[in-house]
């Protein structure tokens, strides 16, 4: 198999900006635009990789900060990396821990200068009380499982993500938590941009130095909040660098569906065309056709499977019970129910399963229950944007966003 990266533009929509690709990865080609399944903890919850593969998924996403704390980047290297570690064997992508850290501390997060201690700090009694500190060096943090205390720098997080070893990796970034003020957006952005250029020389040492990994790719990430002039910088900015790919971040943090299209009309302009673009924390199915519809080419999302928990099952806008494209199975309406989650879906789950029996196993908490919503709404997801790439490929992508939307 080809060891090297590369990204292939395939076709380009007539009226909007959605793309057609293929990423070459060391571990097999993902044809875009492509849902990528997100395996926080080197899985995805309730499903085997056997699953996933049936389900349709081509690229697998790791989470860097929980696999550092369990069972860390050493034991999984040991193993040989994240998909033999977890037994995948399709394509990988690990970020960089930057979003959890900071989601996890959102409330306690402190700009925090070590040579003017007091004046930066919040009012409370004393320093360890702090979730993550953050400077210019990077961010300390204290574990969500125990409290002890970890620091991620640039440097540290490509370390990390090298041990792991994804086939595409991604810079350390602030994302901004929502709202923010301009000016902390700016900041935030600013510091971005630095952890970017520090991680991309990182990375580029240990390709050349070390050779850990070095068919490894690695994406920069644009932030700037709901700010248009931060998010054409960064854009700007970011694509300026040299780097395998570019991931947009910090649209998925509490912002209206409305902000996060409008940052996506406006980095896209400055976005090179002949590198893989990926949008950082997307999956319900009108944001998958706003993304694809503005040119991105892969969206990661934990959606189908935290709605499959939830007994929310993803269908067809007609078949829809309130909200859209989705069926609450723990409705009692669904009780004695005959038919299947969605008749135009062809995934074992609804060849062989009914609402009732489904809506039964919610109600009496088996965990069986999880499993069929999960593996039945990744493969409805997986399948739309197989039904939207082959919408593109046909020059009828508008006609299928019509019917969806």
């Amino acid at each position: 198999m080809d060891s090297s990266f590369q990204f292939k533009l395939l076709k380009k929509d007539s009226t909007t900006k959605a793309r057609v690709g293929e990423i070459h990865t060391p571990h097999g080609v993902i044809q875009t635009p492509a849902f990528v399944a997100v395996g926080t903890r080197a899985t995805v919850r309730s499903l085997t990789p056997e699953d996933l593969k049936d389900t349709g998924v081509q690229l697998l996403f790791g989470n860097t900060y929980h696999l550092h704390l369990r069972p860390g980047e050493d034991l999984v290297q040991d193993f040989g990396g994240l998909g033999k570690f977890m037994r995948w064997d399709g394509p990988t992508i690990t970020d960089s821990g930057g979003f959890q850290v900071f989601s996890f501390g959102q409330k306690k997060v402190v700009d925090f200068d070590p040579s003017n201690h007091a004046r930066n700090l919040p009012d409370q009694e004393e320093d360890d009380a702090l979730l993550v500190k953050i400077n210019e060096d990077g961010v300390e943090f204290r574990s969500h499982i125990d409290g002890s205390k970890h620091f991620f720098s640039p440097e540290e997080s490509i370390g990390i993500q090298k041990k792991l070893g994804a086939d595409i990796i991604l810079c350390f970034d602030e994302c901004a938590p929502y709202p923010s003020d301009h000016a902390y957006t700016q900041k935030a952005m600013e510091r971005t941009h630095n952890w970017a250029q520090r991680s991309l020389a990182e990375f580029k040492v240990q390709n050349e130095k070390f050779k850990v990994n070095p068919h490894q790719a690695l994406y920069g990430i644009v932030q700037g909040g709901v700010y248009k002039d931060l998010r054409e910088e960064s854009a700007k900015f970011i694509s300026s660098l040299d780097f395998d790919g570019i991931a947009v971040g910090g649209v998925s943090v509490g912002e209206s569906k409305d902000e996060m299209r409008k940052a996506l009309q406006w980095v896209h302009p400055f976005l090179p065309e002949q590198k893989p673009r990926h949008l950082l924390g997307i999956g319900e199915i009108d944001d998958i056709f706003a993304g694809v519809e503005y040119g991105m080419d892969t969206f990661d999302c934990v959606i189908p499977t935290r709605f499959g928990r939830y007994g929310i099952v993803f269908v067809r806008p007609e078949e829809s019970d309130g909200k859209p494209y989705r069926v609450d199975l723990m409705r009692t309406i669904y009780a004695e129910d005959k038919r299947p989650i969605s008749k135009y879906c062809t995934c074992y789950v609804c060849k062989k399963y009914t609402r009732a029996y489904l809506h039964h196993l919610f109600r009496v908490k088996e965990l069986l229950a999880y499993r069929l919503a999960s593996y039945h709404n990744m493969y409805f997801i997986n399948h739309l944007v197989e039904n939207i790439r082959q919408s593109i490929l046909n020059g009828k992508f508008e006609d299928l966003k019509k019917q969806w939307l």
